[in-house]
């Protein structure tokens, strides 16, 4: 509850209250200070006064209320012996049709002055609530505050965005590979596909028709058959879509064999641009290592430790989102800002961000341009088992190289 807002408003109230009474209130007539001459003063302060007008009309004389606890060498006949005469200072009316009059300051007390006393008091009050509410709430907006560590963030966050980085290029340099790869695997299945005769398939449908009229529908191969599919096999005379069904059934089990003991054969005496785009992918994988593998894995289970911690630890980013949070919100703020210390001063041990950075930088670098190949192709000859293994490992085929 913001106790220490409704304080505060309260003050204010009280103080708005009391500038309002205030102003309801006369004010005092414009006056003008003059020297009085006493020419009678009783023991209450009660005088008989005589005082220069100072709007023209002479010298006046008329009752007035000493001060009574003046200095008493300003008394008569102290002041002046000779004359038995006293002094004193007094106000008169400066504006309206009384102007040169001699004004009391407590001559009008009465409503009034109970209506100036009430404003007072309230100001008094209210400035007392106001600084309760101002002193209340900025200590309790410190506490509520305390934990905010936008330092830790920055950098958990820095952290974060490297790892995943990391991970990202990794995972760009896999399908890369894969990418280079595909089409070449593909084709070469494709080939071989076309050279296994239809006849292989005769046990699946019976015998009938023969290797003959399968050829005359335009199904020579294994790979006809797959193109071809169940439908336009069905339409071939003697066929049917239950022979059909199996035919297909079983190209699709012989395309498999070919596709599983399929393997890319790389010349690098006779280089092809297909196959120099897949050793220069190849290359980025095979000079990161295991060590990059490995760190790109760190980098992704790293990051998604750090995600989770950073969403419920976003109020202890700076005072304001400190201040807006519910109590439930700053309590799992604080306890995973602790919990993103220790992972920054475990990354700092094992020095996780150096990794992440240099591994990015790494597995960057590939370019596809001549000299790229070149060296992919130099790098393959020299350690052609590598390449084999980050192959196998990417796609679960390896290389054949010419001999």
């Amino acid at each position: 509850m913001p106790v220490f807002r409704w304080v505060l408003a309260v003050g204010l109230v009280l103080i708005g209250c009391s500038l309002g009474l205030y102003l309801a209130s006369p004010g005092y007539p414009e006056l003008r200070q003059v020297d009085l001459t006493v020419l009678h003063e009783s023991a209450d302060g009660t005088c008989t006064v005589r005082w220069a007008d100072p709007f023209g009309q002479g010298e006046r004389e008329g009752p007035y209320r000493c001060d009574p606890e003046r200095d008493p060498i300003l008394k008569a006949p102290y002041y002046d012996e000779g004359s038995g005469l006293g002094w004193d200072t007094g106000f008169v009316r400066s504006e309206g049709p009384d102007r040169g009059d001699l004004y009391e300051l407590d001559q009008d007390s009465g409503p009034d002055d109970e209506l100036t006393r009430i404003s007072d008091t309230l100001v008094a009050v209210g400035l007392l609530v106001t600084i309760v509410g101002l002193v209340g709430g900025n200590i309790r907006a410190m506490a509520r505050t305390s934990g905010v560590s936008p330092q830790v963030m920055r950098r958990a966050r820095r952290l974060s965005d490297a790892a995943g980085a990391a991970a990202v290029d990794h995972q760009r340099a896999v399908e890369a590979v894969r990418a280079a790869w595909a089409p070449l695997h593909r084709e070469l299945v494709d080939e071989r596909l076309g050279r296994v005769p239809v006849a292989r398939l005769r046990w699946a449908v019976r015998g009938r028709p023969g290797p003959g009229e399968w050829e005359q529908g335009g199904i020579r191969s294994v790979r006809d058959v797959l193109d071809a599919g169940a439908w336009e096999l069905g339409r071939l005379p003697g066929v049917g879509p239950r022979a059909a069904g199996r035919a297909l059934a079983a190209a699709r089990r012989i395309s498999d064999r070919v596709d599983a003991t399929a393997a890319v054969r790389v010349d690098s005496e006779r280089p092809q641009p297909r196959t120099t785009a897949l050793l220069v992918a190849l290359q980025v994988l095979v000079d990161g290592g295991a060590a990059a593998r490995r760190t790109a894995v760190a980098g992704r289970d790293l990051a998604e430790r750090l995600e989770p911690l950073l969403a419920d630890a976003e109020p202890c980013g700076g005072y304001r989102e400190m201040l807006r949070a519910g109590p439930e919100q700053r309590r799992l703020a604080r306890e995973s800002v602790a919990r993103l210390r220790e992972e920054l001063a475990a990354a700092a041990r094992d020095g996780l961000a150096d990794r992440f950075t240099q591994t990015s930088v790494d597995l960057l670098r590939g370019q596809n341009n001549d000299a790229a190949g070149l060296a992919a192709r130099v790098d393959f000859d020299a350690r052609p088992a590598e390449y084999c293994r980050v192959l196998v490992g990417v796609t679960g085929h390896g290389i054949v190289t010419a001999d």
